[in-house]
């Protein structure tokens, strides 16, 4: 739980603090290894029926304090490149505030990089998704069924490149009908436009397992910058034998910035998505060339 410290010890600046009579306030700072902050961890706190109560982030100072209904509780936390802490935080009646000290967090074991060298996308464990808001309803879901792709590893991971191609005309929103809509001239117009491509060779780590894979989307005739939030999830070995690589990753579009327009089409009376587009991703990737007997 890390270094535990007395309730109101010397002059507490948060001592005149007005309280509810059923609440205290909780406080702890989270520390790395060297004894350093860790601004923007995640904190969530449970009672003892697993419901969360409460939460949110460390400030730049590595410092929480926040008020809580009196009671036990479960307490995570998480921060980018370290491993999850997970422990039981108690808020008492009598006190106005219960400390917990500082809690270290521990460096997350690195994961293995895939080897340098030629990698493909394995289509059967990939897909391709994403989410919109329906106009005056709730989100729309599917996702793009036929693409290929492939990876390039360097000798280090940030000299590496990625191409992906999609079929725009597989894309499947489990409506006939709105996908003959979506693949029509009102959205993303296959028949001028029958791929969607991203290219990237700018990989950057954010520490831990996660990475920044920047590139040009070209959909719709328009090519834009666009910045891809990866997790990486490791190497394992396939049922026949085969070594695999799993990526998540995650980003959103504006359907305005590749010129199809929201406006004109409303004004046509034409019910469409909402104007961002949530895209998430779940890749395999295997070393080009391995042969597969399912695909």
């Amino acid at each position: 739980m890390g270094r535990q410290t007395g309730v109101n010890q010397g002059k507490d600046p948060l001592s005149g603090f007005p309280l509810p009579p059923n609440a205290g306030l909780l406080t702890f700072r989270v520390l790395d290894p060297f004894g350093e902050p860790v601004r923007e961890a995640q904190y969530t706190l449970s009672d003892s029926r697993g419901r969360k109560v409460v939460k949110g982030e460390t400030d730049p100072f590595g410092w929480v304090v926040v008020l809580v209904p009196l009671g036990e509780y479960r307490m995570a936390i998480s921060s980018n490149g370290f491993t999850p802490y997970r422990g039981d935080a108690s808020v008492r009646q009598g006190g106005t505030l219960v400390p917990l000290g500082d809690i270290t967090l521990h460096a997350a074991p690195t994961l293995p990089l895939p080897e340098p060298g030629e990698w493909e996308i394995e289509a059967a464990h990939t897909r391709i998704g994403f989410s919109a808001r329906h106009i005056g309803l709730g989100r729309v879901y599917g996702s793009f069924g036929n693409f290929a792709g492939a990876i390039r590893i360097g000798d280090t991971m940030e000299r590496s490149a990625m191409h992906v191609v999609i079929d725009a005309a597989s894309i499947d929103t489990k409506v006939r009908m709105r996908d003959t809509h979506l693949r029509s001239a009102d959205f993303l117009d296959v028949e001028r436009f029958p791929t969607l491509e991203f290219y990237s060779d700018r990989f950057v780590h954010r520490g831990g397992h996660h990475w920044a894979i920047t590139g040009g989307l070209t959909l719709h005739g328009v090519t834009r910058t666009v910045t891809l939030d990866a997790e990486y999830n490791g190497l394992r070995v396939g049922m026949e034998g085969e070594t695999r690589g799993a990526v998540r990753a995650t980003t959103e579009l504006h359907r305005e910035d590749y010129t199809i327009n929201w406006q004109t089409m409303l004004a046509r009376n034409i019910a469409v998505v909402g104007s961002s587009i949530k895209i998430d991703l779940d890749i395999q990737i295997v070393p080009k060339g391995t042969e597969l007997e399912f695909k």
